[in-house]
């Protein structure tokens, strides 16, 4: 039976090489508009409203989004109370849908901290082709989660309404390739301008700190229009 301990043991000694990253390298001068980051209007709402909330664009069968994983795991446990990371599963095939209802389904199932990284073993260390619900379960089953109960939540008009919700937040984000990262809605950060996977999570650190200063300074505006 897959265990997390099973499953984070082939993610741990990549992710202590790579996750050194963002933290004490980070530019000292501001992060540019248009060269750094984009700007994404109108912006996109995102699921915590009451977080500043980090979009991870991800595919399951991206090898540089599985060389990923590791370090943004790591820089979200760095991260403080008002900022929270969601991954996000692009689709732009049916293979693509497939693995982004699976996403959904651990997520429904409350089994996403071991499946997430369960489904890239999979793919990407024991070489499997994940082409059908069928195919998919089997990974599930292997991490404790029985066929029906899977095949059940796989199918279910909410992870479906879900896998949508993912697509057109993509498509709105204008996201062309994996990984990328969107800020609050209204930044998209690239590895192709931030020249790497770190560089990226440093602008995406220069980023929050950008709207939580833009949300701080709204504050007193918005107490005095409620009062």
């Amino acid at each position: 039976m897959l265990t997390l301990k099973h499953t984070l043991a082939g993610f741990l000694a990549f992710g202590l090489v790579l996750a050194a990253a963002p933290g004490g390298s980070a530019r000292a001068e501001e992060y540019v508009e248009g060269e750094d980051y984009d700007v994404i209007s109108p912006a996109i709402a995102g699921r915590h409203p009451d977080k500043i909330e980090v979009t991870e664009f991800f595919s399951y069968s991206c090898g540089h989004c599985y060389n990923f994983e590791p370090v943004i795991s790591k820089w979200k446990e760095s991260q403080p109370d008002d900022v929270v990371v969601v991954p996000s599963p692009v689709i732009w095939n049916k293979p693509m849908e497939l693995l982004a209802k699976a996403y959904y389904a651990a997520e429904v199932l409350d089994v996403t901290e071991l499946m997430h990284l369960a489904l890239f073993q999979a793919i990407h260390v024991d070489r499997q082709r994940l082409t059908s619900a069928a195919d998919i379960a089997e990974v599930f089953e292997d991490g404790g989660v029985p066929e029906e109960e899977f095949l059940k939540a796989f199918n279910s008009f909410g992870v479906s309404s879900l896998a949508r919700q993912a697509d057109a937040r993509a498509r709105a984000a204008r996201i062309s390739g994996t990984p990328e990262v969107m800020v609050a809605g209204k930044y998209r950060v690239t590895t192709r301008k931030a020249g790497s996977q770190a560089g990226m999570l440093e602008i995406a650190e220069f980023l929050i700190e950008k709207e939580r200063a833009a949300k701080a300074a709204a504050a007193p505006a918005e107490a005095a229009t409620g009062a």
